[in-house]
Protein backbone atom coordinates (compact mmCIF):
# COMPACT_ATOMS: atom_id res chain seq x y z
CA UNK A 1 0.00 0.00 0.00
CA UNK A 2 0.96 3.62 -0.54
CA UNK A 3 0.52 5.84 2.52
CA UNK A 4 0.55 9.62 2.59
CA UNK A 5 1.02 10.86 6.16
CA UNK A 6 0.72 14.44 7.47
CA UNK A 7 2.16 15.41 10.87
CA UNK A 8 2.70 19.08 11.66
CA UNK A 9 4.70 19.17 14.90
CA UNK A 10 7.25 17.30 17.03
CA UNK A 11 4.74 15.07 18.86
CA UNK A 12 3.11 14.13 15.55
CA UNK A 13 6.51 13.24 14.11
CA UNK A 14 7.08 10.88 17.05
CA UNK A 15 3.67 9.17 16.84
CA UNK A 16 3.73 8.95 13.06
CA UNK A 17 7.23 7.41 13.01
CA UNK A 18 6.10 4.64 15.36
CA UNK A 19 2.98 4.07 13.29
CA UNK A 20 5.10 3.83 10.13
CA UNK A 21 7.27 1.15 11.74
CA UNK A 22 4.15 -0.79 12.74
CA UNK A 23 2.69 -0.46 9.23
CA UNK A 24 5.90 -1.86 7.74
CA UNK A 25 5.54 -4.92 9.98
CA UNK A 26 1.97 -5.48 8.78
CA UNK A 27 2.48 -4.47 5.16
CA UNK A 28 5.74 -5.55 3.53
CA UNK A 29 5.02 -3.38 0.48
CA UNK A 30 4.37 -0.21 2.49
CA UNK A 31 5.48 2.95 0.68
CA UNK A 32 5.49 6.32 2.47
CA UNK A 33 5.40 9.95 1.45
CA UNK A 34 4.89 12.45 4.23
CA UNK A 35 4.96 15.84 5.88
CA UNK A 36 6.72 15.46 9.22
CA UNK A 37 10.16 15.41 10.76
CA UNK A 38 13.46 13.66 11.33
CA UNK A 39 11.96 10.66 13.14
CA UNK A 40 9.64 9.86 10.24
CA UNK A 41 12.46 10.35 7.77
CA UNK A 42 14.63 7.89 9.71
CA UNK A 43 11.99 5.17 9.19
CA UNK A 44 12.03 5.61 5.42
CA UNK A 45 10.07 7.16 2.56
CA UNK A 46 10.05 10.69 1.18
CA UNK A 47 9.82 13.81 3.34
CA UNK A 48 7.96 16.52 1.43
CA UNK A 49 8.05 19.30 4.04
CA UNK A 50 9.48 19.49 7.56
CA UNK A 51 7.13 20.41 10.40
CA UNK A 52 9.44 23.24 11.52
CA UNK A 53 8.17 25.12 8.44
CA UNK A 54 4.54 24.55 9.45
CA UNK A 55 4.36 25.39 13.16
CA UNK A 56 2.24 28.52 13.62
CA UNK A 57 0.77 28.62 17.12
CA UNK A 58 -2.10 30.88 18.18
CA UNK A 59 -4.80 32.88 16.42
CA UNK A 60 -2.69 35.95 15.72
CA UNK A 61 0.23 33.90 14.40
CA UNK A 62 -2.05 32.03 11.97
CA UNK A 63 -3.52 35.27 10.63
CA UNK A 64 -0.11 36.84 10.03
CA UNK A 65 1.16 33.70 8.24
CA UNK A 66 -2.00 32.97 6.26
CA UNK A 67 -0.34 33.31 2.84
CA UNK A 68 2.26 30.65 3.72
CA UNK A 69 -0.40 28.32 5.14
CA UNK A 70 -2.59 28.57 2.02
CA UNK A 71 0.45 27.95 -0.17
CA UNK A 72 1.27 24.80 1.84
CA UNK A 73 -2.31 23.51 1.50
CA UNK A 74 -2.13 23.94 -2.29
CA UNK A 75 1.24 22.17 -2.44
CA UNK A 76 -0.05 19.28 -0.31
CA UNK A 77 -3.09 18.66 -2.52
CA UNK A 78 -0.95 18.68 -5.66
CA UNK A 79 1.57 16.30 -4.11
CA UNK A 80 -1.12 13.84 -2.98
CA UNK A 81 -2.63 13.88 -6.49
CA UNK A 82 0.73 12.96 -8.01
CA UNK A 83 1.48 10.25 -5.44
CA UNK A 84 -1.94 8.57 -5.71
CA UNK A 85 -1.93 6.98 -2.23
CA UNK A 86 -4.20 4.16 -1.07
CA UNK A 87 -4.75 6.04 2.18
CA UNK A 88 -4.04 9.42 3.71
CA UNK A 89 -3.23 9.33 7.43
CA UNK A 90 -3.65 12.55 9.39
CA UNK A 91 -1.80 12.90 12.69
CA UNK A 92 -3.34 15.62 14.91
CA UNK A 93 -2.61 19.13 13.43
CA UNK A 94 -6.31 19.78 12.69
CA UNK A 95 -6.19 23.32 11.26
CA UNK A 96 -4.26 22.02 8.27
CA UNK A 97 -5.31 18.38 8.22
CA UNK A 98 -9.08 18.90 8.24
CA UNK A 99 -8.79 21.03 5.10
CA UNK A 100 -6.85 18.27 3.36
CA UNK A 101 -9.26 15.60 4.67
CA UNK A 102 -12.22 17.36 3.06
CA UNK A 103 -10.44 17.51 -0.28
CA UNK A 104 -9.08 13.91 -0.06
CA UNK A 105 -12.54 12.53 0.70
CA UNK A 106 -13.88 14.29 -2.40
CA UNK A 107 -11.14 12.58 -4.43
CA UNK A 108 -12.27 9.18 -3.17
CA UNK A 109 -9.11 8.57 -1.12
CA UNK A 110 -9.51 6.67 2.18
CA UNK A 111 -9.02 9.05 5.11
CA UNK A 112 -7.62 7.87 8.46
CA UNK A 113 -7.16 10.20 11.44
CA UNK A 114 -4.69 9.15 14.14
CA UNK A 115 -4.67 11.31 17.29
CA UNK A 116 -7.99 13.11 17.21
CA UNK A 117 -8.33 16.89 16.97
CA UNK A 118 -9.22 18.16 20.44
CA UNK A 119 -12.77 19.12 19.53
CA UNK A 120 -13.82 18.28 23.09
CA UNK A 121 -11.84 21.39 24.09
CA UNK A 122 -12.98 23.80 21.40
CA UNK A 123 -14.58 23.88 17.97
CA UNK A 124 -16.95 21.06 18.88
CA UNK A 125 -18.94 21.90 15.75
CA UNK A 126 -16.04 20.35 13.82
CA UNK A 127 -17.78 17.03 14.50
CA UNK A 128 -19.84 17.67 11.34
CA UNK A 129 -16.68 17.89 9.24
CA UNK A 130 -15.17 14.84 10.91
CA UNK A 131 -18.27 12.73 10.29
CA UNK A 132 -18.28 13.87 6.67
CA UNK A 133 -14.57 13.75 5.83
CA UNK A 134 -12.94 11.12 8.08
CA UNK A 135 -13.52 7.45 7.29
CA UNK A 136 -11.69 6.07 10.34
CA UNK A 137 -10.76 7.82 13.59
CA UNK A 138 -8.22 6.40 16.08
CA UNK A 139 -8.34 8.11 19.48
CA UNK A 140 -5.64 7.90 22.16
CA UNK A 141 -7.37 9.35 25.22
CA UNK A 142 -9.94 7.26 27.11
CA UNK A 143 -12.60 9.96 27.42
CA UNK A 144 -12.52 10.65 23.65
CA UNK A 145 -14.31 7.39 22.81
CA UNK A 146 -17.28 8.33 25.00
CA UNK A 147 -17.24 11.86 23.62
CA UNK A 148 -17.50 10.68 20.02
CA UNK A 149 -19.76 7.65 20.41
CA UNK A 150 -22.13 8.64 23.20
CA UNK A 151 -22.37 12.37 22.55
CA UNK A 152 -22.04 12.47 18.76
CA UNK A 153 -22.95 8.97 17.52
CA UNK A 154 -19.67 8.55 15.62
CA UNK A 155 -17.82 5.25 15.96
CA UNK A 156 -14.11 5.52 16.74
CA UNK A 157 -11.32 3.18 17.81
CA UNK A 158 -9.64 3.73 21.20
CA UNK A 159 -6.13 2.36 20.57
CA UNK A 160 -4.34 3.50 23.75
CA UNK A 161 -1.70 6.18 24.02
CA UNK A 162 1.38 5.86 21.75
CA UNK A 163 3.66 7.43 24.35
CA UNK A 164 3.42 4.19 26.32
CA UNK A 165 4.96 2.40 23.31
CA UNK A 166 7.75 4.92 22.99
CA UNK A 167 8.67 4.80 26.65
CA UNK A 168 8.45 1.02 26.79
CA UNK A 169 10.94 0.47 23.95
CA UNK A 170 13.62 2.89 25.12
CA UNK A 171 16.88 1.52 26.53
CA UNK A 172 17.59 2.36 30.16
CA UNK A 173 20.78 4.22 30.98
CA UNK A 174 22.40 4.58 34.39
CA UNK A 175 22.69 7.99 36.02
CA UNK A 176 26.48 7.68 35.96
CA UNK A 177 26.51 6.99 32.22
CA UNK A 178 24.02 9.79 31.57
CA UNK A 179 26.05 12.19 33.69
CA UNK A 180 29.25 11.26 31.85
CA UNK A 181 27.60 11.47 28.42
CA UNK A 182 26.45 15.05 28.97
CA UNK A 183 29.17 16.21 31.39
CA UNK A 184 26.72 16.82 34.22
CA UNK A 185 27.44 17.38 37.88
CA UNK A 186 26.70 14.97 40.71
CA UNK A 187 23.54 16.83 41.75
CA UNK A 188 19.82 16.00 41.42
CA UNK A 189 18.35 17.28 38.15
CA UNK A 190 15.49 19.70 37.61
CA UNK A 191 14.47 19.38 33.96
CA UNK A 192 13.25 22.38 31.97
CA UNK A 193 10.96 21.61 29.02
CA UNK A 194 10.10 25.03 27.54
CA UNK A 195 8.26 23.77 24.45
CA UNK A 196 9.13 23.15 20.80
CA UNK A 197 8.27 26.41 18.98
CA UNK A 198 10.52 29.45 19.05
CA UNK A 199 7.81 31.83 20.22
CA UNK A 200 6.84 29.69 23.22
CA UNK A 201 10.43 28.81 24.16
CA UNK A 202 11.32 32.52 24.20
CA UNK A 203 8.42 33.26 26.56
CA UNK A 204 8.79 30.25 28.85
CA UNK A 205 12.53 29.70 29.23
CA UNK A 206 13.49 33.14 30.52
CA UNK A 207 11.04 32.82 33.43
CA UNK A 208 12.15 29.25 34.17
CA UNK A 209 15.79 30.32 34.26
CA UNK A 210 15.06 33.25 36.57
CA UNK A 211 14.74 30.93 39.59
CA UNK A 212 17.91 28.88 39.03
CA UNK A 213 19.97 30.83 41.58
CA UNK A 214 17.45 29.87 44.31
CA UNK A 215 18.40 26.18 44.01
CA UNK A 216 22.20 25.77 44.32
CA UNK A 217 21.78 22.14 45.45
CA UNK A 218 20.30 21.21 42.05
CA UNK A 219 21.41 21.33 38.43
CA UNK A 220 18.94 22.61 35.83
CA UNK A 221 18.94 20.88 32.45
CA UNK A 222 17.07 22.19 29.40
CA UNK A 223 15.55 19.64 27.03
CA UNK A 224 16.29 21.08 23.60
CA UNK A 225 13.51 20.64 21.04
CA UNK A 226 14.54 18.65 17.94
CA UNK A 227 13.17 21.44 15.73
CA UNK A 228 15.49 24.09 17.21
CA UNK A 229 19.26 24.42 16.99
CA UNK A 230 21.72 25.24 19.76
CA UNK A 231 22.27 28.79 18.54
CA UNK A 232 18.64 29.66 19.26
CA UNK A 233 18.96 28.57 22.89
CA UNK A 234 22.25 30.44 23.13
CA UNK A 235 20.37 33.62 22.25
CA UNK A 236 18.41 33.13 25.48
CA UNK A 237 21.31 31.64 27.46
CA UNK A 238 24.59 33.26 26.28
CA UNK A 239 26.37 29.95 26.85
CA UNK A 240 24.70 26.51 26.95
CA UNK A 241 26.58 25.85 30.19
CA UNK A 242 26.12 28.73 32.62
CA UNK A 243 27.47 29.08 36.14
CA UNK A 244 27.07 32.09 38.41
CA UNK A 245 30.30 31.26 40.17
CA UNK A 246 29.08 32.33 43.61
CA UNK A 247 26.53 29.70 44.52
CA UNK A 248 27.61 27.18 41.89
CA UNK A 249 24.23 26.65 40.23
CA UNK A 250 24.40 25.21 36.73
CA UNK A 251 22.25 25.16 33.62
CA UNK A 252 22.90 22.71 30.79
CA UNK A 253 21.32 22.26 27.38
CA UNK A 254 20.79 18.70 26.15
CA UNK A 255 19.64 18.00 22.62
CA UNK A 256 17.79 14.87 21.43
CA UNK A 257 17.86 12.99 24.73
CA UNK A 258 14.66 14.11 26.51
CA UNK A 259 13.51 10.66 27.64
CA UNK A 260 16.81 9.84 29.29
CA UNK A 261 16.73 13.28 30.89
CA UNK A 262 13.23 12.72 32.29
CA UNK A 263 14.15 9.27 33.57
CA UNK A 264 16.97 10.85 35.63
CA UNK A 265 15.14 14.00 36.79
CA UNK A 266 14.01 14.77 40.32
CA UNK A 267 11.44 17.37 39.19
CA UNK A 268 10.48 19.26 36.03
CA UNK A 269 9.06 22.56 34.82
CA UNK A 270 7.08 21.80 31.67
CA UNK A 271 5.33 23.88 29.03
CA UNK A 272 1.78 22.69 28.40
CA UNK A 273 1.51 20.06 25.66
CA UNK A 274 2.42 16.41 25.12
CA UNK A 275 5.49 16.87 27.33
CA UNK A 276 3.26 17.17 30.43
CA UNK A 277 2.04 13.62 29.85
CA UNK A 278 5.51 12.29 28.99
CA UNK A 279 6.84 13.74 32.25
CA UNK A 280 4.05 12.09 34.24
CA UNK A 281 4.63 8.71 32.57
CA UNK A 282 8.25 8.90 33.73
CA UNK A 283 6.83 9.62 37.21
CA UNK A 284 8.59 12.96 37.52
CA UNK A 285 6.87 15.57 39.74
CA UNK A 286 6.14 18.59 37.55
CA UNK A 287 4.78 22.11 37.37
CA UNK A 288 2.90 22.82 34.14
CA UNK A 289 3.49 26.27 32.63
CA UNK A 290 1.95 28.25 29.81
CA UNK A 291 2.19 31.82 28.56
CA UNK A 292 1.20 32.81 25.05
CA UNK A 293 0.59 35.85 22.92
CA UNK A 294 -1.85 38.09 24.83
CA UNK A 295 -4.30 38.45 21.94
CA UNK A 296 -4.26 34.70 21.21
CA UNK A 297 -4.71 33.90 24.90
CA UNK A 298 -7.68 36.24 25.35
CA UNK A 299 -9.40 34.78 22.28
CA UNK A 300 -8.68 31.20 23.39
CA UNK A 301 -10.03 31.91 26.88
CA UNK A 302 -13.40 32.82 25.38
CA UNK A 303 -13.52 29.72 23.17
CA UNK A 304 -11.89 26.90 25.14
CA UNK A 305 -14.17 25.62 27.86
CA UNK A 306 -11.94 23.32 29.90
CA UNK A 307 -11.06 23.23 33.56
CA UNK A 308 -7.42 22.30 32.82
CA UNK A 309 -4.82 22.68 30.07
CA UNK A 310 -2.50 19.73 30.85
CA UNK A 311 -3.23 16.27 29.53
CA UNK A 312 -2.51 14.79 32.96
CA UNK A 313 -5.33 16.71 34.63
CA UNK A 314 -7.71 16.32 31.69
CA UNK A 315 -7.32 12.53 31.69
CA UNK A 316 -7.62 12.27 35.46
CA UNK A 317 -10.50 14.80 35.48
CA UNK A 318 -9.03 16.57 38.53
CA UNK A 319 -5.95 18.60 39.44
CA UNK A 320 -3.04 16.22 39.79
CA UNK A 321 -0.31 18.63 38.66
CA UNK A 322 -0.29 22.38 39.29
CA UNK A 323 -0.84 24.62 36.26
CA UNK A 324 0.57 28.15 36.06
CA UNK A 325 -1.17 29.89 33.17
CA UNK A 326 -0.48 33.32 31.64
CA UNK A 327 -0.37 35.92 34.48
CA UNK A 328 0.16 33.20 37.10
CA UNK A 329 3.34 32.13 35.36
CA UNK A 330 5.78 34.29 37.30
CA UNK A 331 9.13 33.59 38.95
CA UNK A 332 7.58 33.97 42.40
CA UNK A 333 4.73 31.53 41.74
CA UNK A 334 7.00 29.10 39.92
CA UNK A 335 9.37 28.93 42.88
CA UNK A 336 6.46 28.39 45.28
CA UNK A 337 5.14 25.43 43.27
CA UNK A 338 8.58 23.93 42.65
CA UNK A 339 9.23 23.96 46.41
CA UNK A 340 6.05 21.96 46.91
CA UNK A 341 6.96 19.17 44.51
CA UNK A 342 10.44 18.90 46.00
CA UNK A 343 8.70 18.05 49.28
CA UNK A 344 8.44 14.31 49.99
CA UNK A 345 4.75 14.31 51.06
CA UNK A 346 3.63 15.96 47.82
CA UNK A 347 5.85 13.65 45.80
CA UNK A 348 4.29 10.51 47.30
CA UNK A 349 0.80 11.70 46.36
CA UNK A 350 1.95 12.44 42.82
CA UNK A 351 3.47 8.97 42.42
CA UNK A 352 0.15 7.40 43.41
CA UNK A 353 -1.76 9.61 40.96
CA UNK A 354 0.69 8.82 38.16
CA UNK A 355 0.09 5.08 38.60
CA UNK A 356 -3.67 5.67 38.25
CA UNK A 357 -2.99 7.71 35.12
CA UNK A 358 -1.10 4.85 33.46
CA UNK A 359 -3.97 2.47 34.21
CA UNK A 360 -6.46 4.82 32.56
CA UNK A 361 -4.34 5.06 29.41
CA UNK A 362 -4.37 1.32 28.80
CA UNK A 363 -1.39 -0.83 27.91
CA UNK A 364 1.29 -0.56 25.26
CA UNK A 365 0.54 -1.31 21.61
CA UNK A 366 -1.23 1.79 20.24
CA UNK A 367 0.90 1.90 17.09
CA UNK A 368 0.47 -1.82 16.43
CA UNK A 369 -3.30 -1.72 16.99
CA UNK A 370 -3.72 1.29 14.70
CA UNK A 371 -1.59 -0.25 11.94
CA UNK A 372 -3.61 -3.47 12.09
CA UNK A 373 -6.88 -1.56 11.80
CA UNK A 374 -5.64 0.49 8.82
CA UNK A 375 -4.29 -2.52 6.91
CA UNK A 376 -7.32 -4.70 7.69
CA UNK A 377 -9.69 -1.96 6.56
CA UNK A 378 -7.90 -1.76 3.23
CA UNK A 379 -8.07 -5.54 2.72
CA UNK A 380 -11.75 -5.69 3.71
CA UNK A 381 -12.59 -2.90 1.28
CA UNK A 382 -10.77 -4.67 -1.57
CA UNK A 383 -12.51 -8.01 -0.95
CA UNK A 384 -16.00 -6.51 -0.95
Amino acid sequence: MKYYIIAGEASGDLHASNLMQALMEKDASAEFRFWGGDLMESVGGTLVKHYRELAFMGFWEVITNLKTILSNIKLCKEDISQFQPDAVIFVDYPGFNMRIAKWAKQQGIATHYYVSPQIWAWKENRIKEIKRDVDHMYVILPFEKDFYEEKHDFNVHFVGHPLLDQIEKRKEISFEDFKKKHQLEDKPIIALLPGSRKQEISKMLSVMLSIVSDYPAYQFVIAGAPSQDEEFYNSIIPDPSVSSGESGETVKLIQNDTYNLLSKSHAALVTSGTATLETALFEVPEVVCYKGNVISYLIAKQIVKLDYISLVNLIMEREVVRELIQNEFTAKQLKLELDKILNSDRREKLMSDYKDLKTKLGGVGASRRTAELIVNTFHQHNTQ
